[in-house]
C-alpha cells in the first residue's frame, strides 16, 4: 500500500520533502544547515527529474500494438478492460463491479488529524481487449493511475477508493509474452520424474498397477513398465499443453522498465510528467543558487 501511495504521488510527496527542507532551513536560521538542506533539496531534484523524464520517454517512445501481431517484450497497448472471471471483482468499499480497486480509511482522532486504520488493493488480474485479440494483465509491481477517485466522510471515518472500471480504456506499458501452444517449454523427464514421484508416494496404488507377480517390491521389469506408463501419460498432457489455445499476457518487465496501467489519456501524463520535470529542473537551479547565496 506504502509503494501504490508513493508511485501515484511521488511528486506531490517529493515536493512536500523539499518544502519540509526549505521550512526546517528557515526555522533553525543557521548557515551550515541552509547549506545542507539545499544540498538535499538538490540532489533530491535531479533524482525526480530523471525519473519523470524516464517515464515521459516510455510513453513517447513506446511504439503502439495491437494484441494479435504484439512482438514479445515490452509493448504499448490499448483497449477495453474486461472481467477475466465471472462474477466480476467488486470493489472493497462501494462494492461496484470493476477491473482493480485500492482502498483508505481513516479515522479522525481528537485532534483533528487523520490516522490510517485500514487499507488494501486487489491482485486479481483482468483483461484486455482490442479488437486483434485478449490479453491478460497482471497487477502484480503495476504503477497503476486512473481517474475513478471517491472520498467520503462517514461517522467520524474518511473512505478514499480508487478504481478500474469495466468498460475502461486500459492504456498499458508493460512485458508481453505469449504463453501455452508452441511457445511452452516442456521437460519429458523431468516430469516423468515429478510423475514417479507422485506415484511413489501412494505406494499400494503402485503397487497393484505394477507388481505383476505379488511379492510386495517392483522389480526391473515392473519398474521399466512403470516408467513406460509415465512416460505414456507425460507425453498425453504435453500434447493436450501444446494443442491448448495461447494466452497473451502483460507483466512487469524484469528489467525495472515502467509497468503502467492507467485509463487517464497517456498525451495528458506525458504532459504533466513534463511540467513536473521542469518544475524539478528550476528547483535544481534554485537550490544551486541559494548554495552559493549562502
Amino acid at each position: 500500500m506504502i509503494v501504490s501511495i508513493r508511485r501515484e504521488y511521488g511528486q506531490l510527496i517529493t515536493s512536500g520533502g523539499q518544502l519540509l527542507l526549505l521550512v526546517v532551513g528557515a526555522k533553525l536560521e543557521s548557515r551550515s544547515v541552509w547549506y545542507v538542506c539545499l544540498v538535499l533539496m538538490a540532489l533530491i531534484s535531479v533524482f525526480a527529474w530523471a525519473a519523470l523524464l524516464r517515464r515521459r520517454r516510455a510513453l513517447a517512445d513506446t511504439p503502439p500494438s495491437r494484441i494479435a501481431s504484439a512482438a514479445q517484450g515490452y509493448v504499448e497497448l490499448f483497449g477495453r478492460g474486461k472481467a477475466l472471471d465471472e462474477p466480476p471483482l467488486l470493489s472493497h468499499l462501494t462494492a461496484l463491479p470493476c477491473l482493480w480497486y485500492r482502498y483508505l480509511v481513516e479515522e479522525q482522532n481528537s485532534e483533528g488529524k487523520w490516522r490510517t486504520v485500514n487499507h488494501g488493493q486487489s491482485e486479481a488480474s483482468f483483461i484486455i481487449d482490442d479488437g486483434s485479440g485478449r490479453c491478460v494483465v497482471d497487477v502484480e509491481n503495476a504503477e497503476i493511475l486512473t481517474r475513478h477517485k471517491e472520498t467520503w466522510v462517514s461517522d467520524g471515518y474518511r473512505n478514499t477508493e480508487w478504481k478500474l472500471l469495466i468498460d475502461d480504456v486500459v492504456y498499458a506499458l508493460g512485458e508481453f509474452r505469449t504463453i501455452g501452444g508452441g511457445t511452452v517449454e516442456l521437460d519429458t523427464n523431468t516430469d516423468m520424474a515429478n510423475l514417479l514421484g507422485e506415484w511413489k508416494k501412494n505406494k499400494p496404488e503402485l503397487l497393484k498397477r505394477f507388481d505383476l507377480n505379488a511379492d510386495g517390491t517392483l522389480d526391473m521389469q515392473e519398474w521399466t513398465l512403470a516408467r513406460q506408463a509415465a512416460r505414456r501419460e507425460v507425453e498425453k498432457l504435453h500434447r493436450e499443453a501444446r494443442n491448448a489455445a495461447d494466452v497473451n499476457t502483460l507483466s512487469c518487465p524484469p528489467d525495472g522498465q515502467l509497468y503502467l496501467l492507467t485509463n487517464i489519456d497517456p498525451d495528458k501524463l506525458a504532459r504533466r510528467y513534463l511540467w513536473w520535470a521542469i518544475f524539478q529542473l528550476v528547483v535544481f537551479f534554485g537550490s544551486l543558487g541559494g548554495m552559493a547565496f549562502v
